[in-house]
Protein backbone atom coordinates (compact mmCIF):
# COMPACT_ATOMS: atom_id res chain seq x y z
CA UNK A 1 0.00 0.00 0.00
CA UNK A 2 1.31 3.46 -0.91
CA UNK A 3 -0.17 6.73 0.19
CA UNK A 4 0.75 10.25 -0.92
CA UNK A 5 -1.02 13.59 -0.82
CA UNK A 6 -2.37 14.91 -4.09
CA UNK A 7 -0.63 18.14 -5.22
CA UNK A 8 -3.35 20.40 -3.79
CA UNK A 9 -3.34 18.42 -0.54
CA UNK A 10 0.45 18.71 -0.30
CA UNK A 11 0.23 22.49 -0.78
CA UNK A 12 -2.43 22.71 1.94
CA UNK A 13 -0.35 20.54 4.29
CA UNK A 14 2.65 22.80 3.83
CA UNK A 15 0.56 25.91 4.54
CA UNK A 16 -0.78 24.44 7.78
CA UNK A 17 2.64 23.08 8.77
CA UNK A 18 4.31 26.46 8.35
CA UNK A 19 1.64 28.14 10.45
CA UNK A 20 1.61 25.71 13.37
CA UNK A 21 5.38 25.37 13.53
CA UNK A 22 5.72 29.15 13.61
CA UNK A 23 3.13 29.62 16.35
CA UNK A 24 3.64 26.53 18.52
CA UNK A 25 6.59 28.05 20.35
CA UNK A 26 8.69 26.62 23.22
CA UNK A 27 6.85 29.04 25.52
CA UNK A 28 3.49 27.65 24.40
CA UNK A 29 4.68 24.07 24.92
CA UNK A 30 5.87 24.94 28.41
CA UNK A 31 2.48 26.47 29.19
CA UNK A 32 0.70 23.35 27.94
CA UNK A 33 2.80 21.19 30.27
CA UNK A 34 1.88 23.47 33.17
CA UNK A 35 -1.83 23.94 32.42
CA UNK A 36 -2.77 20.86 30.42
CA UNK A 37 -3.14 20.41 26.69
CA UNK A 38 -6.75 21.63 26.73
CA UNK A 39 -5.44 25.16 26.24
CA UNK A 40 -6.38 27.02 29.42
CA UNK A 41 -3.30 29.27 29.53
CA UNK A 42 -3.11 32.71 27.87
CA UNK A 43 -0.75 31.62 25.08
CA UNK A 44 -2.97 28.65 24.18
CA UNK A 45 -6.06 30.86 24.17
CA UNK A 46 -4.27 33.29 21.85
CA UNK A 47 -3.31 30.39 19.57
CA UNK A 48 -6.89 29.15 19.50
CA UNK A 49 -8.08 32.67 18.67
CA UNK A 50 -5.81 32.76 15.63
CA UNK A 51 -7.26 29.48 14.42
CA UNK A 52 -10.79 30.78 14.97
CA UNK A 53 -9.98 33.98 13.06
CA UNK A 54 -8.59 32.00 10.11
CA UNK A 55 -11.71 29.82 10.03
CA UNK A 56 -9.61 26.69 10.30
CA UNK A 57 -11.76 25.01 12.93
CA UNK A 58 -14.43 24.73 10.21
CA UNK A 59 -12.31 23.73 7.23
CA UNK A 60 -14.79 21.11 6.03
CA UNK A 61 -17.90 22.85 7.34
CA UNK A 62 -20.48 24.10 4.82
CA UNK A 63 -20.07 27.78 3.94
CA UNK A 64 -23.66 28.44 5.04
CA UNK A 65 -22.49 27.91 8.63
CA UNK A 66 -19.32 29.95 8.25
CA UNK A 67 -17.03 27.12 7.20
CA UNK A 68 -14.50 27.06 4.37
CA UNK A 69 -16.28 24.34 2.42
CA UNK A 70 -13.11 22.30 1.85
CA UNK A 71 -12.95 18.51 1.77
CA UNK A 72 -12.95 16.25 4.80
CA UNK A 73 -9.41 15.21 3.81
CA UNK A 74 -8.29 18.85 4.14
CA UNK A 75 -9.73 18.91 7.67
CA UNK A 76 -7.94 15.65 8.47
CA UNK A 77 -4.61 17.03 7.22
CA UNK A 78 -5.07 20.05 9.48
CA UNK A 79 -5.66 17.81 12.50
CA UNK A 80 -2.58 15.70 11.66
CA UNK A 81 -0.32 18.74 11.46
CA UNK A 82 -1.72 20.18 14.68
CA UNK A 83 -1.00 16.93 16.49
CA UNK A 84 2.48 16.57 14.99
CA UNK A 85 3.42 20.08 16.16
CA UNK A 86 2.11 19.51 19.68
CA UNK A 87 -0.46 22.30 19.31
CA UNK A 88 -3.18 22.82 21.94
CA UNK A 89 -5.92 20.22 21.60
CA UNK A 90 -9.06 21.08 19.66
CA UNK A 91 -11.98 21.97 21.90
CA UNK A 92 -14.74 19.41 22.40
CA UNK A 93 -17.16 21.99 21.01
CA UNK A 94 -15.47 21.58 17.63
CA UNK A 95 -14.61 17.88 17.64
CA UNK A 96 -17.70 16.39 19.26
CA UNK A 97 -20.58 18.81 19.80
CA UNK A 98 -20.72 20.64 16.47
CA UNK A 99 -20.67 17.46 14.29
CA UNK A 100 -23.54 16.06 16.35
CA UNK A 101 -25.59 19.23 15.88
CA UNK A 102 -24.89 19.18 12.15
CA UNK A 103 -26.11 15.58 11.90
CA UNK A 104 -29.02 15.49 14.34
CA UNK A 105 -30.07 19.08 15.05
CA UNK A 106 -33.00 20.96 13.61
CA UNK A 107 -32.37 23.83 11.20
CA UNK A 108 -33.10 26.28 14.00
CA UNK A 109 -30.57 24.55 16.29
CA UNK A 110 -27.93 24.57 13.56
CA UNK A 111 -28.50 28.27 13.00
CA UNK A 112 -28.41 28.94 16.74
CA UNK A 113 -25.23 27.03 17.62
CA UNK A 114 -22.88 26.32 14.73
CA UNK A 115 -21.58 29.79 13.89
CA UNK A 116 -20.95 30.75 17.55
CA UNK A 117 -19.06 27.46 18.07
CA UNK A 118 -17.03 27.92 14.91
CA UNK A 119 -16.00 31.46 15.86
CA UNK A 120 -15.14 30.57 19.46
CA UNK A 121 -17.94 32.65 20.94
CA UNK A 122 -19.23 29.80 23.13
CA UNK A 123 -17.61 26.71 24.59
CA UNK A 124 -19.31 23.41 25.46
CA UNK A 125 -18.66 20.70 28.03
CA UNK A 126 -19.99 17.14 27.72
CA UNK A 127 -22.10 15.76 30.58
CA UNK A 128 -21.90 11.99 30.08
CA UNK A 129 -20.04 9.96 32.73
CA UNK A 130 -21.44 9.40 36.21
CA UNK A 131 -19.97 7.72 39.31
CA UNK A 132 -21.89 4.52 38.47
CA UNK A 133 -22.03 4.98 34.69
CA UNK A 134 -18.68 5.57 33.09
CA UNK A 135 -17.72 2.52 31.06
CA UNK A 136 -21.38 1.51 30.92
CA UNK A 137 -22.81 4.90 30.00
CA UNK A 138 -26.31 3.48 29.49
CA UNK A 139 -26.46 2.82 33.25
CA UNK A 140 -26.72 6.57 33.89
CA UNK A 141 -29.10 7.62 36.69
CA UNK A 142 -29.41 11.39 36.26
CA UNK A 143 -33.16 11.92 35.91
CA UNK A 144 -35.08 14.28 33.66
CA UNK A 145 -38.82 14.65 34.34
CA UNK A 146 -41.03 16.63 31.97
CA UNK A 147 -42.99 19.42 33.68
CA UNK A 148 -45.02 21.35 31.14
CA UNK A 149 -42.60 22.69 28.55
CA UNK A 150 -39.56 22.21 30.81
CA UNK A 151 -37.54 19.26 32.08
CA UNK A 152 -36.54 19.05 35.75
CA UNK A 153 -33.12 17.42 36.12
CA UNK A 154 -31.53 15.91 39.25
CA UNK A 155 -28.31 13.94 39.42
CA UNK A 156 -24.54 14.06 39.08
CA UNK A 157 -21.91 13.92 36.33
CA UNK A 158 -18.19 13.36 36.77
CA UNK A 159 -15.00 13.74 34.71
CA UNK A 160 -16.69 16.56 32.83
CA UNK A 161 -13.93 18.20 30.78
CA UNK A 162 -13.87 21.99 30.90
CA UNK A 163 -17.06 22.31 32.93
CA UNK A 164 -15.53 25.12 35.02
CA UNK A 165 -15.07 27.33 31.94
CA UNK A 166 -17.90 26.17 29.66
CA UNK A 167 -20.77 28.44 28.67
CA UNK A 168 -22.99 25.48 27.72
CA UNK A 169 -22.96 21.71 27.98
CA UNK A 170 -24.62 18.76 26.35
CA UNK A 171 -26.30 16.42 28.80
CA UNK A 172 -27.75 12.92 28.63
CA UNK A 173 -30.34 12.03 31.28
CA UNK A 174 -32.82 9.24 31.92
CA UNK A 175 -36.32 10.38 31.04
CA UNK A 176 -38.15 7.02 31.16
CA UNK A 177 -36.96 4.53 33.81
CA UNK A 178 -39.56 2.00 32.62
CA UNK A 179 -37.77 1.61 29.26
CA UNK A 180 -34.70 -0.63 28.76
CA UNK A 181 -31.49 1.09 29.76
CA UNK A 182 -30.38 1.97 26.20
CA UNK A 183 -33.76 3.57 25.63
CA UNK A 184 -35.61 6.12 27.69
CA UNK A 185 -32.59 8.48 27.56
CA UNK A 186 -32.92 12.08 26.35
CA UNK A 187 -30.24 14.48 25.10
CA UNK A 188 -30.21 18.19 26.05
CA UNK A 189 -28.38 21.49 25.64
CA UNK A 190 -27.66 23.01 29.03
CA UNK A 191 -26.85 26.62 29.93
CA UNK A 192 -24.11 26.27 32.57
CA UNK A 193 -25.25 29.53 34.20
CA UNK A 194 -28.65 28.06 35.03
CA UNK A 195 -29.78 27.88 38.69
CA UNK A 196 -29.35 24.43 40.22
CA UNK A 197 -25.83 23.69 38.90
CA UNK A 198 -22.77 23.19 41.13
CA UNK A 199 -19.32 22.59 39.59
CA UNK A 200 -16.46 21.12 41.66
CA UNK A 201 -13.06 20.84 40.00
CA UNK A 202 -11.07 17.60 40.40
CA UNK A 203 -7.34 17.80 41.14
CA UNK A 204 -5.41 15.15 39.20
CA UNK A 205 -2.13 13.44 40.06
CA UNK A 206 -0.49 15.20 37.08
CA UNK A 207 -1.29 18.57 38.67
CA UNK A 208 -3.96 19.40 36.11
CA UNK A 209 -7.53 20.28 37.01
CA UNK A 210 -9.47 20.33 33.77
CA UNK A 211 -12.09 17.79 34.93
CA UNK A 212 -15.00 18.52 37.25
CA UNK A 213 -17.87 16.96 39.12
CA UNK A 214 -21.18 18.61 38.23
CA UNK A 215 -24.27 18.39 40.45
CA UNK A 216 -27.84 19.15 39.30
CA UNK A 217 -30.53 20.02 41.81
CA UNK A 218 -34.00 20.75 40.40
CA UNK A 219 -32.38 22.17 37.28
CA UNK A 220 -34.96 23.29 34.73
CA UNK A 221 -34.20 22.93 31.00
CA UNK A 222 -36.65 24.18 28.33
CA UNK A 223 -37.89 21.44 26.00
CA UNK A 224 -36.65 23.59 23.10
CA UNK A 225 -33.12 22.70 24.27
CA UNK A 226 -33.67 19.00 23.57
CA UNK A 227 -31.62 17.47 20.72
CA UNK A 228 -33.44 14.65 18.99
CA UNK A 229 -36.65 13.03 20.18
CA UNK A 230 -37.38 12.32 23.83
CA UNK A 231 -36.20 8.81 24.66
CA UNK A 232 -33.85 8.60 21.64
CA UNK A 233 -30.85 10.20 23.32
CA UNK A 234 -28.69 7.08 23.18
CA UNK A 235 -28.35 7.31 19.40
CA UNK A 236 -27.43 11.00 19.66
CA UNK A 237 -24.87 10.23 22.37
CA UNK A 238 -23.25 7.53 20.22
CA UNK A 239 -22.90 10.05 17.38
CA UNK A 240 -20.99 12.35 19.74
CA UNK A 241 -18.79 9.50 21.01
CA UNK A 242 -17.86 8.40 17.47
CA UNK A 243 -16.72 11.93 16.68
CA UNK A 244 -14.80 12.11 19.97
CA UNK A 245 -12.96 8.86 19.21
CA UNK A 246 -11.89 10.16 15.80
CA UNK A 247 -10.42 13.20 17.57
CA UNK A 248 -8.87 11.21 20.44
CA UNK A 249 -7.21 8.56 18.26
CA UNK A 250 -3.87 10.36 18.45
CA UNK A 251 -2.83 10.69 22.09
CA UNK A 252 -0.78 13.83 22.79
CA UNK A 253 2.64 13.46 24.36
CA UNK A 254 6.06 11.97 23.62
CA UNK A 255 5.86 9.32 20.89
CA UNK A 256 8.28 7.04 19.05
CA UNK A 257 10.41 9.87 17.64
CA UNK A 258 11.01 11.36 21.10
CA UNK A 259 11.85 7.95 22.56
CA UNK A 260 14.21 7.20 19.67
CA UNK A 261 15.94 10.54 20.24
CA UNK A 262 16.31 9.75 23.95
CA UNK A 263 17.85 6.35 23.15
CA UNK A 264 20.37 7.98 20.81
CA UNK A 265 21.62 10.42 23.45
CA UNK A 266 21.36 8.37 26.66
CA UNK A 267 24.35 6.44 28.01
CA UNK A 268 23.74 3.14 29.82
CA UNK A 269 26.30 1.15 31.81
CA UNK A 270 27.26 -0.85 28.70
CA UNK A 271 27.29 2.11 26.30
CA UNK A 272 24.76 4.14 24.27
CA UNK A 273 21.19 2.96 24.79
CA UNK A 274 20.60 2.81 21.02
CA UNK A 275 23.19 0.01 20.74
CA UNK A 276 21.61 -2.15 23.44
CA UNK A 277 19.81 -5.13 21.89
CA UNK A 278 16.92 -5.08 24.38
CA UNK A 279 16.39 -1.36 23.81
CA UNK A 280 16.44 -1.82 20.04
CA UNK A 281 13.85 -4.60 20.34
CA UNK A 282 11.49 -2.32 22.27
CA UNK A 283 12.06 0.54 19.83
CA UNK A 284 11.17 -1.78 16.96
CA UNK A 285 7.95 -2.76 18.72
CA UNK A 286 6.94 0.87 19.25
CA UNK A 287 7.80 1.70 15.62
CA UNK A 288 5.61 -1.13 14.31
CA UNK A 289 2.68 0.01 16.45
CA UNK A 290 3.16 3.61 15.33
CA UNK A 291 3.21 2.65 11.66
CA UNK A 292 0.20 0.38 12.05
CA UNK A 293 -1.89 3.24 13.38
CA UNK A 294 -0.50 5.55 10.69
CA UNK A 295 -1.62 3.27 7.89
CA UNK A 296 -5.00 2.73 9.55
CA UNK A 297 -5.47 6.49 9.53
CA UNK A 298 -4.68 6.54 5.82
CA UNK A 299 -7.64 4.19 5.37
CA UNK A 300 -9.76 6.76 7.17
CA UNK A 301 -8.48 9.48 4.84
CA UNK A 302 -9.32 7.28 1.84
CA UNK A 303 -12.87 6.84 3.13
CA UNK A 304 -13.22 10.59 3.64
CA UNK A 305 -11.93 11.31 0.12
CA UNK A 306 -14.69 9.04 -1.23
CA UNK A 307 -17.34 10.90 0.73
CA UNK A 308 -17.79 8.01 3.18
CA UNK A 309 -18.21 8.43 6.94
CA UNK A 310 -15.61 6.53 9.02
CA UNK A 311 -17.26 4.32 11.59
CA UNK A 312 -16.27 2.13 14.54
CA UNK A 313 -12.88 1.30 13.03
CA UNK A 314 -11.66 4.59 14.49
CA UNK A 315 -11.63 2.82 17.84
CA UNK A 316 -8.48 0.99 16.69
CA UNK A 317 -6.31 4.12 16.79
CA UNK A 318 -7.53 5.11 20.24
CA UNK A 319 -7.01 1.59 21.63
CA UNK A 320 -3.46 1.21 20.29
CA UNK A 321 -2.22 4.76 20.86
CA UNK A 322 -3.46 5.11 24.44
CA UNK A 323 -1.66 1.96 25.58
CA UNK A 324 1.42 2.82 23.52
CA UNK A 325 1.69 6.30 25.06
CA UNK A 326 1.68 4.80 28.56
CA UNK A 327 4.20 2.11 27.58
CA UNK A 328 6.56 4.66 26.00
CA UNK A 329 6.48 6.84 29.11
CA UNK A 330 7.16 3.85 31.39
CA UNK A 331 9.99 2.54 29.19
CA UNK A 332 11.63 5.97 29.01
CA UNK A 333 11.55 6.20 32.79
CA UNK A 334 13.21 2.77 33.01
CA UNK A 335 15.95 3.97 30.67
CA UNK A 336 16.49 7.11 32.77
CA UNK A 337 16.87 4.94 35.89
CA UNK A 338 17.23 7.16 38.98
CA UNK A 339 17.30 10.20 36.71
CA UNK A 340 13.63 9.57 36.07
CA UNK A 341 12.91 11.07 39.48
CA UNK A 342 14.03 14.48 38.21
CA UNK A 343 10.91 16.29 37.03
CA UNK A 344 12.39 19.78 36.66
CA UNK A 345 12.05 20.62 32.93
CA UNK A 346 15.26 22.63 33.12
CA UNK A 347 17.22 19.54 34.18
CA UNK A 348 15.43 16.47 32.83
CA UNK A 349 15.86 15.19 29.23
CA UNK A 350 13.15 16.32 26.79
CA UNK A 351 12.14 18.93 29.40
CA UNK A 352 10.60 16.18 31.59
CA UNK A 353 8.10 15.21 28.89
CA UNK A 354 8.33 11.52 29.85
CA UNK A 355 7.90 12.26 33.57
CA UNK A 356 4.77 14.27 32.81
CA UNK A 357 3.45 11.58 30.45
CA UNK A 358 3.85 8.87 33.09
CA UNK A 359 1.25 10.70 35.18
CA UNK A 360 -1.34 11.64 32.57
CA UNK A 361 -1.21 8.80 30.01
CA UNK A 362 -3.13 6.27 32.16
CA UNK A 363 -6.15 8.55 31.86
CA UNK A 364 -5.99 8.22 28.09
CA UNK A 365 -6.97 4.57 28.43
CA UNK A 366 -10.20 5.58 30.15
CA UNK A 367 -11.28 8.82 28.46
CA UNK A 368 -13.48 8.44 25.34
CA UNK A 369 -13.89 4.71 26.04
CA UNK A 370 -11.88 2.23 28.09
CA UNK A 371 -9.67 -0.41 26.47
CA UNK A 372 -12.27 -3.07 27.26
CA UNK A 373 -15.14 -1.14 25.65
CA UNK A 374 -13.07 -0.40 22.54
CA UNK A 375 -12.10 -4.06 22.19
CA UNK A 376 -15.77 -5.02 22.30
CA UNK A 377 -16.61 -2.42 19.65
CA UNK A 378 -13.81 -3.63 17.37
CA UNK A 379 -14.75 -7.27 17.88
CA UNK A 380 -18.47 -6.83 17.28
CA UNK A 381 -18.75 -3.91 14.88
CA UNK A 382 -15.51 -4.15 12.89
CA UNK A 383 -14.66 -7.87 12.89
CA UNK A 384 -18.28 -9.06 13.04
CA UNK A 385 -17.76 -11.43 15.96
CA UNK A 386 -20.74 -12.53 18.08
CA UNK A 387 -21.91 -9.92 20.56
CA UNK A 388 -21.75 -10.46 24.30
CA UNK A 389 -24.88 -12.00 25.81
CA UNK A 390 -26.96 -9.30 27.50
CA UNK A 391 -29.57 -10.67 29.86
CA UNK A 392 -30.71 -7.13 30.68
CA UNK A 393 -31.37 -6.11 27.08
CA UNK A 394 -35.17 -5.91 27.26
CA UNK A 395 -35.68 -5.33 30.99
CA UNK A 396 -36.94 -1.94 32.22
CA UNK A 397 -34.12 0.11 33.72
CA UNK A 398 -36.05 0.41 36.98
CA UNK A 399 -35.90 -3.38 37.42
CA UNK A 400 -32.11 -3.58 37.10
CA UNK A 401 -30.00 -3.60 40.29
CA UNK A 402 -28.26 -0.42 39.13
CA UNK A 403 -31.56 1.24 38.27
CA UNK A 404 -33.17 0.85 41.70
CA UNK A 405 -33.06 3.70 44.18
Amino acid sequence: MRYADAPEQQAWRQEVRRFVRRHVTPALRAELRAHGNEGEGPLARAFHRQIFDKGWWGIAWPMEFGGLGKSAVAQYIFVEEMEAAGAPAMRLSITSVAPTIRRVGTEAQKERWLRPILHGEIDFAIGYSEPDAGTDLAALKTRAVLDGDEWVVNGQKIWTSGAHRADWAILVARSDPQAPKHKGITFFFLDMRSPGIEVRRIKQISGGSNFSEVYFTDLRIPDAQRLGRAGDGWGVAITTLMNERVASGDIRGPDFEELFSLARTLELEDGPAIRNAAVRERLADFYVRTQGVRWSRFRTMTALSRGETPGPENSIGKLVNAAKAQDIAAFAMDLLDMGGMVSDPELAPMRAAFQDALLYTPGGRIAAGTDEILKNIIAERVLGLPADIRVDKDLPFSELPTGKR
